[in-house]
Parts: structure tokens; C-alpha cells; sequence
């Protein structure tokens, strides 16, 4: 198996395995509209086998951090389909992420208390448009509201249909509304939805069901980080958890199932063997790392593990080219730190990409180079 030989995954056909990561540049309008800059950046790295966008807000209060866009407005819907046309028009293939914050929220960021399973704050800060503040303590969502943001997620995905998107991925990971749930520590429900894993696990289940439903299941992707604690999350037995999750998921028929892999390589080779659908990758912290080709030799590895697309974050970033520079051994660009989040186009849509190759020469009437 070959990274760069093509693959199907649901309704498309990738030309190579290479997928670019989620990852949250903060160049959205204040009102969460993509901006043009957006488009190029995106077309810019169209060559990849399948780009899934930064996290998406599926309503105000599901945002996180500043200037971050939404799909929960008509002009952000707008904004969003100049993005997928310059996609597509480049040949490539984009999923839309679709995430809800949570607790991972703060009220000077969208003028809302953030909400959660349970009204846990979670250790840490969060930028803010005036500087980094403490996380507060959400509010516990009640089990009547439950079903509305559940129709939150679902609403975003058909206005990402809406927007051109080929499919979605919904955010399951990282310490956001989806694993909050799951988690143990931030999950103190007593109703259907606390409590034992198979209660933890239900408003994901319900959440990908319904989308599923809604758009079609191989137009759906689910991301998870099982036993990574950012955003202050502890899951509790993740291979419990995890085995219950999947074996609720794996009769959809799902276009992918994303793992930000963890640390605990039995927790990894536990969700290759139970989830039968397609398995996308993303090492984390693999790239860059001394050699520079670190990154391409974990997902070579990996794809011998049995993933079947492997993510990349930074080396798109800094890449627009990516695949191929690793198709062709070419030397990788050097992120600028002080552009990954915010600011203008600097450290975001100007790094180079290799100079094309020249053409060949037509050829005449009898096969040699015209002089």
C-alpha cells in the first residue's frame, strides 16, 4: 500500500491517501464568515487526497476561540461555498468539521455561558479578544435541551451540503462537546446520558445517527482522540468506552472514522481491529521532527498498522504542496510561528509551493522536438 496511489472513501475517489488535518488558523470575519483569504488557502492545498477544514461552529454558543468561522448563518453558508468552488475548481475534495466547543468556551468570545454535559470548568485558559482568560464554569445542558443541540449538529450538516461541501466530519475529539460527553470527568450526568459507558456514549451515537440520517452516512466522518487529556479531559476506561462507541457506529456505513492517535499503542490497535470501515490517521507530533522526513516514514508505518488515509496537520500548514514534496523527496518549508493563528496572509496563504517542472517539448509530425 502506497500513499500515494488513489483509495475510494464513501461517494469519492481520492487520488492519493494523503488527508490535511483540522486545524484552527482564526481567519474568520468577527461575524464567522470565511474570508477570500480562506478560499486561496484552501485551494492552495487542494492536491491532497481529502482536506477537512478547521473546526466549525454549529451555533454561537458552540464557538470557542475568537475568529473562528460558523455554518450556522446564511452569509457564513455564502462564504463557505466560495471556499468549496475554489476547492473544487483546483480538483480537490473537502469535508467540512463541524464542532461544538462546549466548555471549551468563554462568554466574552460570543456574550454566552458556555454549556456542557455538566457544570464542570475545565482547567486551563482560552484566548479571548481581550487576551487569555480562565475557562469559566459552563452550564449544564438539561435533557430536554439535549435534542436541540443535537439538531444543531444536523442543521450544520445540511447547511454544509448547502455550501458545497462533499461531506463532514464531526469533532469528536480533543476535549470538545462530543468527548465531554464521553469523558468521565466531565460527564457527571444522572439521566440516559451519564453515568456507564453505554449512557457516556449516547449523545455521539445520537449525534452521527442523526447526521447520518440527514445527509447520508458515507458523507459522514467522526474524529476522536481516545486517552489524550487536553482541555483537561480524563475519559475513565477509554477501551471500554471506545469498544461500546464503536461497535454503536460500525453498522452506518460511515465514510471514515478519523484517530488522532494515542499514546497507549494498545488503545490504537484496539480501534484498527474494531472499526471496519475506513480508519484516517493523524499521528500528532509526528511532523516535523528530525529528519525532516519523520512525518512521511510514521505514516508509511501506520499504513502497514492498517490505517487507510493518514492526516497531516503541520506539514500542510507549511506545504501547500505537500504531496509532492513527499512524492518527490523535495525539502519541506519552515512553519512561521507568529502566523498560525490570526493576522493576515502572512504565514498563512504565502508559503512557496516548488517551482512547477518545465513542460515538454511538442513534438512534430514525426515525433521529434520541434526546433
Amino acid at each position: 500500500m502506497s500513499l500515494f496511489e488513489p483509495v475510494r472513501h464513501g461517494r469519492l475517489d481520492l487520488p492519493n491517501r494523503l488527508v490535511m488535518a483540522p486545524m484552527t488558523r482564526s481567519r474568520a470575519g468577527l461575524d464567522g464568515v470565511p474570508t477570500p483569504s480562506m478560499a486561496t488557502y484552501y485551494a492552495q492545498r487542494a492536491s491532497a487526497g481529502l482536506i477537512l477544514t478547521e473546526g466549525t461552529q454549529p451555533s454561537p454558543q458552540g464557538q470557542g476561540h475568537p475568529m473562528t468561522p460558523g455554518i450556522h448563518t446564511d452569509e457564513q453558508v455564502a462564504g463557505w461555498r466560495a471556499v468549496t468552488d475554489a476547492v473544487h475548481a483546483a480538483g480537490g475534495r473537502i469535508f467540512l468539521q463541524i464542532q461544538h466547543a462546549g466548555r471549551v468556551g468563554h462568554p466574552s468570545v460570543h456574550g454566552l455561558t458556555p454549556v456542557a454535559p455538566s457544570a464542570v470548568r475545565a482547567d486551563g485558559q482560552i484566548f479571548t479578544p481581550e487576551g487569555p482568560k480562565d475557562l469559566v464554569e459552563p452550564r449544564a445542558l438539561t435533557t430536554a435541551e439535549v435534542p436541540d443541540v443535537v439538531r444543531e449538529f444536523v442543521r450544520a450538516a445540511e447547511r454544509g451540503i448547502e455550501a458545497g461541501f462533499d461531506g463532514v466530519e464531526l469533532h469528536g475529539a480533543m476535549g470538545f462537546l462530543l468527548h465531554q460527553f464521553l469523558a468521565a470527568n466531565s460527564n457527571r450526568r444522572t439521566d440516559a446520558y451519564g453515568g456507564p459507558v453505554e449512557n457516556r456514549i449516547r449523545f455521539a451515537v445520537e449525534v452521527v445517527e442523526a447526521v447520518a440520517a440527514a445527509i447520508g452516512a458515507d458523507r459522514v466522518g467522526l474524529r476522536i482522540s481516545p486517552g489524550r487529556e487536553l482541555n483537561d479531559i480524563a475519559e475513565g476506561d477509554s477501551i471500554a468506552l471506545y469498544t461500546a462507541l464503536l461497535d454503536a457506529l460500525a453498522p452506518l456505513g460511515l465514510a471514515h472514522l478519523h484517530l488522532a492517535a494515542s499514546d497507549d499503542e494498545e488503545l490504537n490497535d484496539k480501534i484498527r481491529a474494531n472499526w471496519p470501515g475506513t480508519l484516517v490517521v493523524n499521528p500528532l507530533n509526528s511532523f516535523p521532527q528530525p529528519p525532516a522526513d519523520a512525518g512521511l516514514e510514521n505514516a508509511e508505518r501506520w499504513l502497514e498498522r492498517g490505517a487507510d488515509l493518514i492526516a497531516f496537520g503541520r506539514g500542510f500548514l507549511a506545504n501547500p504542496d505537500l504531496v509532492a514534496r513527499f512524492r518527490t523527496g523535495a525539502p519541506l518549508n519552515e512553519i512561521n510561528p507568529e502566523g498560525l493563528y490570526g493576522g493576515g496572509d502572512e504565514g498563512y496563504t504565502d508559503y512557496p509551493a516548488l517551482a512547477a517542472p518545465p513542460l515538454d517539448p511538442p513534438a512534430g509530425p514525426a515525433g521529434d522536438p520541434v526546433a
